[in-house]
């Protein structure tokens, strides 16, 4: 460990000159505990510092140890006070407080969610529909402030009243329209407790639904509810129980039970309303259940789990609509099947594989289907009519993103979509599939923000073996690429995750002080299809780090950014390829941004015990198999910190986190500041009240991108533009 002196002495001589970070905050020194971590093939590794694992999240020392890490975060970042809280009121200043959602009509009823000025969290609430009433008009009424005849079914702000930590994961009517459940989450840990109230009345039951993932759905006698339970250790959802209104849920049913701990477990209701379906998924094999929601007494499996044939599937018109890998169809197809099958021999298509064509999603609708797909890293939406008719919805950028918006009904000639790029916000059309009439139902508003200033491309990186990367890239009208700017990249690369071009309201903040962002598309995603995510998993899974190393190569050769002011982000998954890139090519990047990072691959995969693993034995492999042990070893950021000079780095957790345990950033870095010969400051915030996603309301979690914002600006040497 190095001393206080020789850090505050190296960080002096080194940092740019602009850079305000305090210098002279000694960092924690955690304590060494020897301790073997053991696979069941007989390797061993030592590991000093799994002492900072407590399930509980009680053990004194390991929280004296994240204090004392918060304490000096709050040091070392002092000085950049001001360029936080400037950054903070940027972000939020383009933010309209007063906002609403798009209404969506349901069963006679528009649902919307809407905000009220300086209130952190939404109110949820419904009008009934009538004469002249649809999603413009009560958009309309909402900004005007006219809220006469709506139903306010929950008041968020209210209900995290006296929380530090306070979440809604999902709400569920009932068929009549008269009762309400909601799911809430009162730490960030995803453990959801149901509660429920008559919309009538206004009053609650008195009971409480308790160890929950937040899936539920009703059948038609409105007071009959399945839920999917979770184990309470290793938060697999584990038993589908069916509840009745008014009882005690300890009387509760065991409707179906998994026994495959890799597989998820979802519940939900079919398109046309006519089924309960219970949806079991694993990486690479899915299986679906069906009920009649009128009489739901027993679960018929549509067709049988097959280890590498994967389907989704949806009822309406008398068929199942089934979206599937099955026969060689890499890319997916869609296929149909009378409504009482339980084979895959029944299965016919309706849209046949395309090895330069993705089909992602769909959804049905009476007259048409409309499907979502991409092909050349973009994505597109196509509409499928009757009679094998068809057309795409048309784009107007070189990158974009498009996908299907919330369609809840079928019996419409309307269909729903969403449109953004990097520098177009959010927008959602609604396309009259009949006349071909589009219209705006609603732009996200971005307060004194302009599109015409900044300019978005594609590009297209030479990856190490030959394969090329695609990049998206945005940045202020004017820029010159004469290698002097900063860049901001970022990456994801994980579970056939595609990141697309989005709009972000804190990028702009960046492009503003002259950076570049560029979103990397690299292999692990499934920007190219099936085939870019099965070549970055498993024992392909180190050309998601080379990726992303060439494509920074390549941008700061292109003359993009500067090579010493490069910073990269990632979460996660993402956090992970922070952790491998920085082992990797330590040179290549002036700072490091990784939040709730997964860096301690081979330790966590061994413990079947840990929230996720066992889902994800084929996402990266199961290290009781030494072919894949040896292989995860070459890439665990935590296995292989080493004695060399790293970047700045900013690293984030949640104590709660329930997806990657604090544990691992926590062991990360006390590791990480042993070996570390460079100058760069290393920081580490753990967020004691919040999990994966971070802090709970609207504003809080841009606090925290502004601190980390600021941290990298400083290194940089953009604190002060």
């Amino acid at each position: 460990m190095k001393s206080a002196l020789i850090l505050a002495t190296t960080i002096l001589m080194t940092l740019p000159a602009t850079s305000a970070i305090a210098a002279d905050a000694p960092p924690p020194d955690a304590e060494k505990r020897p301790h073997v971590v053991k696979a069941p093939h007989g390797a061993e590794r030592d590991d000093e510092y799994y002492w900072l694992r407590d399930d509980e999240r009680e053990d004194k020392a390991m929280l004296a140890y994240l204090g004392a890490e918060n304490a000096y975060a709050d040091r070392v970042l002092a000085p950049l006070e001001p360029l936080q809280d400037r950054l903070y009121e940027e972000i939020v200043g383009r933010i309209k407080q007063d906002d609403s959602s798009i209404p969506a009509r349901e069963r006679g009823w528009w649902y919307y969610a809407r905000y009220e000025t300086g209130k952190d969290y939404p109110i949820h609430a419904r009008r009934k529909d009538g004469p002249d009433v649809d999603a413009l008009s009560i958009q309309q009424a909402n900004e005007r402030g006219d809220f006469a005849g709506e139903q306010v079914l929950l008041d968020v702000n209210v209900l995290a009243e006296g929380k530090d930590y306070y979440a809604v994961g999902a709400y569920e009517v009932s068929q009549d329209n008269n009762v309400l459940a909601w799911a809430d989450d009162t730490n960030g840990r995803r453990q959801y407790t149901f509660r429920f109230r008559d919309l009538a009345t206004g009053k609650a039951y008195p009971e409480e639904v308790r160890g929950t993932s937040g899936d539920l759905v009703f059948a038609d006698d409105n007071r009959t509810v399945f839920y999917v339970e979770n184990d309470p250790e290793t938060l697999l959802t584990k038993r589908v129980k069916r509840h009745v209104i008014g009882t005690d849920p300890q009387d509760d049913v065991v409707v179906y039970e998994e026994t495959d701990d890799s597989f998820y477990m979802g519940i939900d209701r079919t398109r046309d309303d006519r089924y309960i379906v219970i949806a079991v998924s694993s990486t690479v094999s899915d299986e679906l259940r069906y009920a009649s929601a009128a009489d739901p007494a027993a679960f018929t499996v549509l067709a049988g789990r097959e280890r590498d044939v994967e389907y989704q599937a949806d009822h309406l018109d008398g068929r199942w609509v089934i979206l599937t890998n099955a026969d060689g169809a890499k890319n997916f197809k869609l296929v149909e099947a009378p409504s009482g099958t339980t084979s895959r021999k029944d299965w016919a298509d309706i849209v046949a594989h395309d090895d330069a064509v993705f089909l992602e999603t769909f959804e049905l609708f009476d007259g048409f289907i409309a499907i979502g797909e991409r092909s050349d890293a973009l994505e597109r939406v196509r509409i499928l009519g009757k009679g094998g008719k068809e057309e795409y919805v048309q784009a107007d950028e070189p990158a974009y993103s498009m996908g299907l918006a919330a369609n809840t009904e079928h019996d419409t000639t309307k269909l729903r979509y969403t449109y953004t790029s990097l520098t177009t916000p959010a927008t959602t059309y609604e396309l009259d599939t009949a006349t071909g009439e589009r219209i705006v139902l609603k732009r996200q508003p971005v307060i004194g923000y302009d599109p015409s200033r900044y300019v978005t491309e594609r590009v297209w990186a030479t990856a190490r073996d030959g394969e090329k990367i695609p990049v998206s890239l945005v940045y202020r009208k004017g820029f010159e690429k004469n290698g002097s700017a900063a860049m901001l990249q970022y990456a994801y690369g994980s579970y056939g995750m595609s990141m697309d071009p989005g709009f972000s309201v804190t990028t702009v903040s960046l492009l503003d002080r002259g950076m570049v962002y560029a979103l990397a598309h690299i292999r692990g995603g499934q920007e190219l299809g099936r085939r870019w995510y099965d070549e970055g998993k498993l024992l392909n899974k180190i050309n998601t780090f080379t990726d992303f190393i060439d494509v920074t190569d390549h941008l700061v050769a292109q003359g993009y950014a500067a090579k010493d002011r490069v910073a990269a982000f990632g979460g996660s998954a993402g956090g992970l390829l922070m952790g491998a890139v920085s082992n990797m090519a330590p040179d290549r990047y002036r700072v490091i941004l990784s939040q709730v990072p997964f860096v301690d691959v081979v330790t966590t995969m061994l413990d079947p015990s840990i929230p996720l693993t066992t889902n994800e034995y084929d996402e990266w492999g199961n290290p009781e198999q030494p072919q894949y042990y040896d292989y995860m070893l070459q890439y665990s950021p935590y296995d292989n910190l080493r004695p060399q000079a790293y970047p700045a780095m900013f690293v984030g957790t949640g104590l709660w986190d329930s997806q990657v345990q604090y544990w691992e950033p926590a062991k990360y870095v006390a590791r990480l500041r042993d070996v570390d010969t460079g100058a760069g400051p290393l920081v580490f915030r753990t967020n004691m009240e919040a999990g994966h996603g971070g802090k709970s309301g609207r504003f809080r979690r841009y606090r925290e991108q502004a601190e980390m914002y600021a941290f990298m600006l400083d290194q940089l040497g953009l604190a002060e533009k």
